[in-house]
């Protein structure tokens, strides 16, 4: 089945516990159906015959459709070597904000990021210009960062959108560096891993070794950086352990053998397939265990490097060597890639279909299975601030939720504006690592980030609230917002490092007080002064 020539999967509403459940609901009533297949060819007469269809044909029915419910939900996956330019002013194009449907959860791995000293130092003490041009793009649309980490030049970003954050938790991220004997982090990976409804997933971006010798050397920095991050977390310890992995980055594998001019030759005409077989990353594959695990779309898009700035044109230059010689022009390749993996319970067999969807095949994938599938994998060569260009791809993943109930409810008391304290309480609806380190966060809609808060209030101090005990506090008057607005209340947990509960959006009231330190006009019968 080729991804691209299917019609992709269409859903009306992200989270509808009834949708999209056809690829899953198709590979257990084949189970049903070869089961009555048996069954027909044991029975004796045909009204025996007939009675067992009908039973078996029910239960397969009740069984796709009562009893493995799915959700499905879109991931948006970006990867691109910037070459440390700075971000363009619309990267709307980028994350295809119209799409339908729409995305769940974006994210966004960039390589090359800007890293001198002074800029690195800047970037650690507020946010680095690329991860402000996605924040405020996105923001608007409902999307909240979910977390970030940066190794000098590797950047990670992961955005959800608000709805979806109470259940996103055990949020961690690490590095690891390999460039220069892995004491300068100009080559690694940085990784986010969380619990996504309780399905443990992972993401690892990464910048491999250049240049067109070492495959070799890029397959085991791949392979150490898998096998070097590890995680505080006792049933995923490391990248492999997760349910679900995507790698992806500046793997810098490159097109061997072939020459310029027929690279160029069969990219100017589209054919794509010629070029596959000496593409180091594909022959990696089938050479090398841990890589045949994962999966990847088809390379129907052009080589994504290496590119004249600001143009479609693949490199014109003639760089000079360090003896001041003229070099050799780089041969365009498929260096920006996104590979997939879930996690699999034994080996996969030669006969299994060579299907571009996954099914986890994990010991709990019974009670809760998972199924991925790429709808897309493209470039998008619009942007040309890089000699790369970004790659993209798009997943629906159906799962079924592990839980859907919020650790914590929490909720606004009365009406709220700044001429008075305000109430609110929370409850613990599940007994988790709870800390009176843990805070509830006033959050104005269309907030960026866990820490984007207009203010906020710690826990209760003294002790740690029992299951189902609901609690109130108060916030003080002078720190709500005189203007008032649309507003959401989050209650963060440090421990889990994530906003474990979210009120519905209430109205705060404009303040009094407003008026009287002239933030708003005057209202003087009726006119405003």
């Amino acid at each position: 089945m080729d991804p691209l020539t299917d019609s992709p999967r269409v859903r009306s509403d992200s989270m509808s516990s009834s949708a999209s459940q056809g690829s899953r609901s198709k590979v257990l009533l084949r189970q049903r159906l070869s089961q009555l297949m048996t069954c027909i060819e044991d029975m004796s007469s045909d009204d025996e015959a007939s009675e067992e269809v009908s039973r078996t044909l029910d239960e397969a029915f009740q069984l796709c459709g009562h009893c493995v419910p799915t959700d499905a939900f879109r991931l948006h996956m970006v990867t691109w070597n910037v070459a440390t330019a700075e971000p363009p002013e619309d990267v709307t194009s980028l994350l295809q904000l119209d799409v339908q449907p729409p995305t769940d959860v974006y994210v966004i791995g960039l390589q090359e990021v800007n890293a001198t000293p002074v800029r690195f130092i800047s970037d650690l003490v507020v946010e680095d210009s690329w991860s402000h041009v996605f924040m405020d793009t996105l923001a608007p649309r409902g999307f909240v960062k979910v977390t970030s980490v940066r190794m000098q030049g590797l950047l990670l970003l992961v955005f959800a959108k608000q709805i979806h954050l109470p259940y996103i938790r055990n949020i961690q991220t690490t590095y690891t560096r390999t460039g220069i004997f892995g004491y300068w982090g100009n080559k690694g990976g940085v990784s986010v891993r969380f619990s996504f409804y309780g399905h443990m997933v992972c993401f690892l971006n990464c910048h491999l070794a250049a240049h067109m010798n070492y495959a070799l050397q890029r397959v085991d920095e791949f392979e150490y950086i898998l096998e070097a991050q590890d995680f505080d977390f006792m049933d995923t310890p490391h990248v492999l352990d997760h349910k679900l992995v995507f790698c992806f980055g500046d793997l810098n594998f490159r097109i061997s053998d072939h020459g310029l001019h027929f690279l160029r030759s069969c990219i100017n005409s589209g054919r794509f397939n010629l070029l596959w077989d000496k593409d180091q990353l594909l022959a990696m594959r089938k050479k090398e265990p841990f890589l045949q695990e994962f999966e990847e779309g088809p390379l129907n898009f052009k080589p994504t490097y290496k590119f004249d700035r600001n143009s479609d044109t693949y490199d014109t230059s003639s760089p000079k060597t360090w003896l001041g010689f003229n070099g050799k022009k780089r041969k365009p390749a498929w260096t920006d890639r996104i590979l997939w993996r879930v996690k699999p319970k034994s080996l996969p067999s030669e006969d299994d279909d060579d299907e571009r969807a996954s099914t986890s095949t994990d010991d709990g994938q019974d009670e809760y299975p998972l199924l991925v599938t790429q709808d897309k994998y493209t470039s998008d060569m619009s942007y040309g601030v890089s000699d790369h260009k970004p790659v993209i791809a798009t997943f629906s993943l159906e799962l079924r939720k592990c839980f859907d109930t919020a650790l914590v409810h929490v909720s606004p008391l009365g009406v709220w504006s700044a001429d008075q304290d305000a109430l609110l309480t929370y409850t613990v609806q599940e007994d988790f690592m709870s800390s009176t380190w843990d805070w509830i966060g006033l959050y104005k809609v269309g907030f960026k980030s866990p820490t984007d808060y207009e203010t906020f209030v710690w826990v209760r101090e003294n002790d740690l609230p029992e299951t189902n005990e609901v609690i109130q506090i108060s916030m003080d008057k002078n720190h709500i917002p005189l203007l008032g607005g649309q507003y959401v209340l989050g209650y963060y947990s440090t421990n889990l490092r994530s906003i474990v509960g979210l009120s519905a959006s209430f109205q705060i009231l404009e303040s009094k007080r407003a008026a009287l330190e002239g933030l708003v006009p005057e209202d003087i019968n009726g006119l405003n002064k």
